[in-house]
């Protein structure tokens, strides 16, 4: 039985890992828009 618990384990680790991985993802997408957005703004107001 501790055979499967630790395949469990290593499952949601893995899936952890990748939620992890997907939100950091997530997070660098938003930051390049805010970029964008903020470059934008910048041209508009020092025009």
């Amino acid at each position: 039985m501790s055979g499967n618990l630790n395949s469990n384990n290593i499952e949601k680790d893995e899936f952890d890992l990748n939620t992890e991985v997907s939100d950091y993802e997530d997070l660098i997408t938003k930051l390049k828009e805010i970029k964008s957005t903020i470059a934008l703004l910048e041209k508009t107001i020092f025009r």
